[in-house]
């Protein structure tokens, strides 16, 4: 019998294993470790799981990769990638019997397409557990459907991280005391990014002293790191860089031998050193590690590198607010005066002298007032290409961006079902005449209307049969260029009478279309002139003439903008293509400098205090 002890170690070491899964899925910042920690938290809630494997679709192609294993010492799965196969074609989750063992894959779908397959192989059981681990699977999955999501957005994983670090500054900042806020701003960081121990130090006259070391009950046993901590960030701090050990590759060469020390002595398996910077002045460090096997990837280092440029400031301020806010900024306005006044400091005196000749320039010098605005390149006329009815498509030789020739085939539909209505209707046509010709012979009046009636009604569906395989063939009405309609990736799909297949605009007739912020379409008149730049061509200035102008706004990334639409005139060239994005700056008129820098703050100034006044 196990001894009850063993038993709690056993049951120890399973929380501390699940403890570290979870806190690595929480600090997951790349798409390869967000699915490694997935997969980890996923086979220690199934039993039983002797293989597993997540494979994810690459961004911009069809191509399905594998991205996390489990055990992660073997990282090729033969076993599994026939019925992950299976699943990619059929799009649903199987379970196949391959003693001695399970075989389980589930998809993952985004907007209706199948995005990741997770597939495991289990130890053989019965029925009521393959559903339960089904089930945790189908559960599960919603993690990773959030991190396509994500990925779906490429402004997403910028904005997840600069919410952490509001969220650290946050925690840092809701302490009364600064050591309550420095100790709840290192244990904060270390659960989030799953560090084993973050120190922060300050320092004074050349010297580091710790102030804060995070899970402070651990901070006795560990005593004996302080010294080696030390070294590591006085390494940091004389360089006057971010140390990373162990380095990558691609970053500049910097000394580690601090840091080797201190990873030898904690065991630890990535250290990060951040210096914490003030204007030009170093006030303090942070240092991070990571248990034994766990590096610092480019996401968390980037995030830290971030965090230590907002910290800085904010260290500096909280210890200065320990000797007296208002006196510390007296004092500081005091020194300000001194030096400016006092000998010495030539550069300061320097600076103000050129920041009050830059104010008066402001007042009297004049400039362009120009108002910039997101343009667009659009068709002067845009042709819709519709399905002529109901069918399949069976070829399509074009896709958007394809520059075609009038009566060139665009794409062909399946008519192998009017070929045989065609069939079907030419024998029945026979059969009709067939039956008029025995009507006449038998002078039956009556059979004989009837004959041609019928064989009237089968001439007419005949020649609507023989219309529709005419107009199988889409052809382009003109010469121009397909701005949408990609139908060589749905062969075989169906195809509704009226829908949009392609959309065609011409080659040689342009216009510009700018969205026009409301706070500036006041200053915007028909007649006007500006130039337009391209992202595709930023060395050519392309002139304008405004033409038209929408008196209606519409709501573009979180502000009103107005439509207003623009002549080329005889500026197209060749290069220019429909769909074309870049800057329209309109020229305007003559106005002070001071006025052009200032108006945005001078409105917004305006706006709110008529908003606020009684």
């Amino acid at each position: 019998m196990r001894h009850p002890s063993a038993r709690f170690d056993l049951a120890e070491a399973q929380r501390s294993e699940l403890d570290v899964a979870w806190r690595r899925f929480a600090a997951a910042a790349s798409p390869e470790e967000f699915c490694q920690s997935w997969l980890e938290l996923q086979c220690q809630a199934i039993s039983g799981v002797n293989d597993a494997l997540v494979v994810l679709q690459k961004p911009g192609i069809e191509t399905f990769a594998p991205l996390a294993f489990w055990p992660e010492g073997r990282r090729e799965r033969p076993q599994l990638a026939q019925i992950i196969e299976r699943v990619l074609r059929e799009g649903r989750g199987l379970v196949e019997p391959r003693r001695p063992n399970y075989q389980i894959a589930y998809p993952v779908r985004l907007d209706g397409k199948v995005r990741a397959v997770v597939g495991l192989e289990l130890a053989w059981r019965d029925e009521i557990e393959l559903q339960a681990a089904m089930r945790q699977l189908q559960w599960g999955a919603g993690w990773l459907e959030l991190l396509l999501r994500r990925a779906a957005d490429p402004m997403e994983a910028a904005r997840l991280r600069l919410n952490m670090i509001l969220q650290l500054v946050a925690a840092f900042l809701e302490q009364g005391e600064y050591r309550d806020a420095a100790t709840a701003l290192v244990t904060e960081l270390a659960s989030r990014l799953g560090c084993d121990r973050v120190v922060l130090a300050s320092l004074e006259r050349g010297a580091v002293y710790i102030e804060a070391v995070s899970h402070a009950a651990q901070f006795d046993r560990q005593a004996n790191l302080l010294g080696a901590t030390i070294n590591a960030m006085t390494e940091a701090l004389d360089q006057r860089e971010p140390v990373v050990y162990p380095a990558e590759r691609e970053t500049r060469p910097v000394v580690t031998l601090s840091h080797a020390e201190l990873a030898q002595a904690s065991g630890a398996g990535g250290i990060a050193t951040f210096p914490l910077l003030h204007g030009e002045r170093q006030i303090g460090v942070l240092t991070l590690e990571r248990a034994h096997g766990f590096r610092f990837d480019p996401q968390s280092l980037e995030l830290l590198e971030g965090l230590a440029g907002m910290l800085g400031p904010l260290v500096d301020l909280r210890r200065a607010q320990q000797r007296g806010l208002r006196a510390h900024a007296m004092q500081a306005a005091q020194d300000f005066w001194s030096r400016l006044v006092g000998p010495g400091h030539g550069g300061l005196k320097l600076a103000t002298g050129l920041l009050a000749a830059l104010a008066v320039f402001l007042a009297f010098a004049t400039g362009s007032y120009r108002v910039s605005a997101d343009a667009r390149i659009e068709g002067e006329i845009q042709r819709a290409i519709t399905a002529p009815f109901q069918g399949y498509v069976r070829e399509a030789a074009v896709r958007a961006g394809d520059t075609v020739r009038r009566g060139q085939v665009l794409a062909r539909l399946d008519d192998r079902d009017l070929q045989v209505e065609r069939t079907r209707l030419g024998a029945q046509r026979d059969q009709y005449a067939q039956q008029y010709r025995d009507a006449m012979a038998k002078q039956d009046r009556a059979q004989v209307r009837i004959a041609s009636t019928q064989i009237a009604q089968a001439e007419a569906q005949l020649a609507l049969v023989e219309e529709q395989l005419a107009r199988t063939e889409v052809t382009a009405p003109f010469d121009g260029i397909l701005v949408s309609g990609d139908l060589t990736q749905s062969l075989g799909a169906p195809l509704e009478r009226g829908q949009v297949m392609f959309e065609v605009a011409p080659l040689d007739a342009y216009r510009i279309v700018l969205q026009v912020d409301e706070h500036d379409i006041a200053a915007v008149k028909p007649g006007q002139k500006g130039e337009l730049v391209l992202t595709s061509l930023p060395g050519h200035r392309y002139p304008f003439g405004v033409a038209k102008i929408t008196p209606v706004s519409t709501a573009r990334e979180g502000r009103n903008v107005f439509r207003v639409e623009a002549d080329l005139g005889s500026n197209a060239e060749l290069r220019l293509r429909p769909g074309m994005e870049g800057v329209a700056k309109v020229e305007i008129d003559e106005r002070h400098l001071a006025w052009i820098w200032s108006r945005r703050l001078v409105e917004w100034l305006s706006l709110k205090s008529w908003a606020w006044l009684p």
